[in-house]
């Protein structure tokens, strides 16, 4: 019979990560003896025994794992990425950073990363494949997990920003707030609109769960940057009927939504009140009320799978979905009478 234990089990079973019971496997000298010992044991009482692939894998080819990120300088990327190398950095693997600044570099970075082989396992970061992407990884046998996007071939660890997004506006709802406007990210963006649609999905679903009418004025979207947030919201907060309320896409636009309200003189949260996403480490600086999403334990977590299917090429795709956070403070007050 075909021994069906895995790498995870043995994680598992001994109470060690992933990255552990590889170095365990390849005789890592960074690991104690009071731990290889424990992860020996298990191995031994579970009977496991990699297969001649996953060993090859274990030790590599190039001794390298690609990490693929668009605007590898967002707050929210780098977040993402130090979970990554924190992972990364205790294996026996170098890691190799490809950044991604627009929709050229995406169409041919993925298959010039395969077709020269300079790494033996890839991680992407907020960035779906295309199709022909994904032929091209799958053809290759390169193991490939990806973060904060999806396919259901891949392995991949993704936010519920559904409920997110609909957390930060039922907090503002019940704050005494009808009139909430939504900042949003380029729908366009050619690397991964997943979250631009279900965050917006999200801020739709409180409010028609409140009974709140949905204002076509109240909804705008721009690039991911503080001025196009800055101008954007000058431009409702000088409608007619302005908002008393607005969420944003990200805590980076954030600041571009404090910046333009001070330049029109309101008082936050006392006038105006906002909510971010992310909760980068800008919005503690600015007491900004924000929905946390685990940055950092997603690339962590990313880092962890990918290290898996390198030992364990056969074992079927893994998602994990993670929770996010309401986390209030000085930006959101309820509404004055």
């Amino acid at each position: 019979m075909k021994n069906s234990v895995t790498i995870r089990d043995v994680a598992k079973h001994a109470g060690v990560g992933v990255g552990t019971v590889s170095r365990v496997l390849n005789n890592n000298p960074s690991v104690s003896d009071l731990t290889r010992q424990k992860v020996l044991s298990v191995i031994d009482s579970l009977n496991f025994s990699p297969s001649q692939a996953a060993r090859r894998l274990s030790r590599g080819k190039t001794m390298a794992v690609g990490v693929v990120v668009p605007f590898f300088t967002n707050p929210s990327v780098v977040k993402r990425l130090q979970g990554v190398i924190s992972v990364i950095a205790t294996s026996q693997y170098d890691l190799v950073l490809f950044d991604v600044e627009n929709a050229e570099d995406r169409d041919g970075l993925l298959k010039n990363i395969i077709q020269r082989e300079i790494v033996d396992g890839l991680l992407i970061i907020s960035l779906k494949p295309s199709e022909n992407d994904v032929t091209e990884i799958v053809e290759a046998n390169v193991p490939t997990v990806i973060v904060d996007a999806e396919h259901p071939g891949f392995s991949r660890v993704i936010v519920d920003n559904v409920a997110g997004a609909r957390q930060a506006t039922e907090h503002l709802i019940q704050l005494g707030h009808h009139q909430i406007a939504y900042l949003n990210d380029d729908p366009t963006n050619p690397f991964n609109n997943a979250p631009t649609h279900d965050r917006y999905q999200g801020y739709l679903q409180a409010l028609e769960g409140a009974g709140i009418p949905v204002r076509a004025g109240y909804y705008r979207q721009g690039t991911l940057d503080r001025e196009s947030a800055r101008h954007l919201t000058r431009e409702l907060l000088q409608l007619p009927d302005p908002p008393t309320a607005l969420f944003v896409y990200s805590d980076t636009q954030a600041i571009g939504v404090l910046e333009a309200a001070r330049d029109l003189g309101l008082n936050v949260p006392e006038d105006f009140s906002v909510i971010g996403y992310d909760d980068i480490e800008a919005a503690k600086l600015l007491h900004l009320t924000t929905i946390r999403q685990s940055l950092y334990e997603s690339g962590v977590i990313g880092g962890q799978l990918l290290l898996e299917q390198m030992l364990e090429p056969s074992l079927e795709p893994d998602e994990v979905v993670l929770e996010t956070e309401l986390i209030v403070r000085g930006t959101t007050a309820p509404l004055s009478s």
